[in-house]
C-alpha cells in the first residue's frame, strides 16, 4: 500500500511539474509594440473574451498624467509612459503584472513639450524591453535606456527632433541595437518642409544597445513625416529593415543603415506599422494620398513599378495597423469600418461599420481578432472569412493605445488607467 502511495505520489509530483512546464512555455512576453513579433500576434491562450466596466476585471490601477504608449509586458512587471506638467516631466511606470500595484514611478528626464497635433500626447512611443534594459524614445529626439528598476543608464542625444505631429513612433531592438526612425519636419517658420513639402533630412539611428552610442545613421532621401514603427523581415535568408515615410516604402541593411530599395507610396503623416507575411509586406499610407499597398521586400534602386503586388484606395486606416493573419488582411479605420482582405491579392472578402473610431491596433490571439475603439469598447471577432462578433466589452474611458496580451490577460490602457482582464 505504500507502494502505491509513493507511486501516486510520484506521479502527481510528475504531473504539477509537466503543467508548470507547459505553463511556462505558454506564458509569453510582451515586450514592445505589437508583441513579441511586431504584428500584433499572441501565442496566448485562455485570453479573456468577455468583460464589463465592472466584471472580468483582474485589476484597475489610475495611471497620472497623460500619455498614449501601449503597455508592455516583461515577466511580472508592466511597463508604460507618462507625462506630467504640460509634457514637460516624463515618467517611467512600473507596475506588478500580478496585482496591478505600482512598484515604482519614476521621472526619468525632463523634455521641452513641443508642438503636436491634439490627438497625439507628449508620451505616445510605446517603449521596449530586452529584459534588462527599457528603451524609450522622447519628443525632442533622444532615446533613452533604463534599467528595469527605473534608474536612467545612458542618453542618446544624436538627433534634434521637430514635428508638426509630435512623435509617435516606436523602437525596434535588432541584435544589439534600438533603431529608431526620426521622420520629422522643418521647425517653424518653414513647417511645411518636411510636412507637405518633400525633403532629404529624416533620420534612422541605430544605438547600441549596451552603450547608448550610435552605430549607424540611414537616410530616406526625399520623404515626408511619418510615425512608422518599422519591422524586420527575411528578404532571400537576409535580415532587412523595412520602414515607412511619407511618400516611401523602404529597405535597409539593419548592420549598416544602407538603403537598399524603395517603392513609391504618395501621402504623408503615415502611422501605422510595417506588416508582413507570405513573401509581402503591406502599408497604409496616411493622409494626402492614402493606399493600402502590398509590396515585394527587395531589389536594388526605386523598384516601384516590379515589386508592387497589389493596391486599394479604399476604406485607409490612418492610425490603426493592418492585423495579418494568413491568409487574411484585416482593417480597422478612424470611420468605424472593419474589413477583411485576401492578402495576396486585396480582394474584400467582407466589409462591416462597427462605428466608433479606431485608433488603437488590433491584435489577434487564438483564432480571434480584438478591436479597440477610442470609446472603449473592444469587439471580438471570429477569424476567417465570415464576419462574426463573439463579443462587444465596454469599459467606458477613452482608449488610444493599443492592447498588450501575456500571460493569459489583456492588458488595456485608457485615459484614466491601466486595466488587466482576465481570472
Amino acid at each position: 500500500m505504500g507502494t502505491n502511495v509513493r507511486r501516486k505520489t510520484g506521479f502527481t509530483g510528475l504531473l504539477l511539474i509537466s503543467l508548470l512546464l507547459t505553463g511556462l512555455v505558454r506564458a509569453e512576453d510582451w515586450p514592445c509594440f505589437r508583441g513579441p513579433g511586431g504584428q500584433g500576434i499572441s501565442a496566448e491562450k485562455d485570453v479573456p473574451t468577455h468583460w464589463s466596466a465592472t466584471s472580468g476585471i483582474r485589476w484597475r490601477t489610475a495611471v497620472p498624467g497623460e500619455g498614449w504608449s501601449s503597455p508592455i509586458v516583461c515577466g511580472d512587471r508592466v511597463f508604460a509612459t507618462a507625462t506630467l506638467e504640460g509634457g514637460s516631466s516624463f515618467h517611467l511606470i512600473c507596475f506588478d503584472r500580478t496585482g496591478g500595484k505600482v512598484v515604482w514611478d519614476k521621472e526619468i528626464t525632463r523634455q521641452k513639450a513641443g508642438h503636436k497635433q491634439p490627438n497625439n500626447s507628449y508620451a505616445t512611443p510605446t517603449p521596449a524591453t530586452d529584459g534588462r534594459r527599457i528603451y524609450v524614445p522622447v519628443c525632442d529626439g533622444r532615446i533613452l535606456a533604463v534599467s528595469m528598476e527605473g534608474e536612467l543608464l545612458w542618453t542618446n542625444t544624436d538627433v534634434e527632433y521637430y514635428s508638426e505631429h509630435g512623435l509617435a513612433v516606436s523602437p525596434v531592438l535588432f541584435e544589439d541595437l534600438v533603431i529608431v526612425p526620426f521622420d520629422g519636419s522643418s521647425p517653424p517658420p518653414n513647417t511645411k518642409v518636411g510636412w507637405q513639402v518633400p525633403w532629404d533630412k529624416a533620420v534612422i539611428l541605430a544605438v547600441d544597445r549596451n552603450t547608448g552610442r550610435t552605430r549607424w545613421r540611414g537616410s530616406r532621401g526625399s520623404s515626408r513625416i511619418a510615425h512608422v514603427t518599422p519591422r524586420i523581415v527575411q528578404v532571400e535568408g537576409r535580415d532587412q529593415l523595412v520602414s515607412g515615410a511619407g511618400d516611401v516604402i523602404q529597405g535597409f541593411d539593419p548592420h549598416t543603415g544602407a538603403r537598399l530599395w524603395t517603392v513609391d507610396s504618395p501621402g504623408e503623416g503615415v502611422v501605422p506599422s510595417i506588416v508582413s507575411g507570405d513573401g509581402l509586406v503591406f502599408t497604409a499610407s496616411g493622409f494626402g494620398a492614402s493606399r493600402i499597398c502590398a509590396v515585394r521586400a527587395g531589389g536594388q534602386g526605386n523598384v516601384t513599378k516590379t515589386h508592387t503586388a497589389w493596391e486599394t484606395r479604399e476604406d485607409v486606416p490612418k492610425m490603426s495597423s493592418l492585423l495579418h493573419v494568413a491568409p487574411h488582411l484585416y482593417v480597422a479605420t478612424e470611420t468605424g469600418v472593419v474589413k477583411c482582405l485576401q492578402a495576396a491579392t486585396g480582394q474584400v472578402v467582407w466589409r462591416e461599420r462597427l462605428g466608433g473610431k479606431f485608433s488603437a491596433s488590433p491584435v489577434w490571439a487564438e483564432g480571434r481578432i480584438y478591436l479597440l475603439a477610442e470609446n472603449g469598447k473592444m469587439t471580438v471577432l471570429e477569424e476567417g472569412p465570415t464576419f462574426k462578433i463573439i463579443a462587444q466589452n465596454e469599459l467606458g474611458e477613452k482608449c488610444c493605445a493599443s492592447p498588450a496580451i501575456s500571460q493569459g490577460n489583456l492588458f488595456l490602457r485608457t485615459d484614466k488607467a491601466l486595466y488587466c482582464v482576465g481570472p
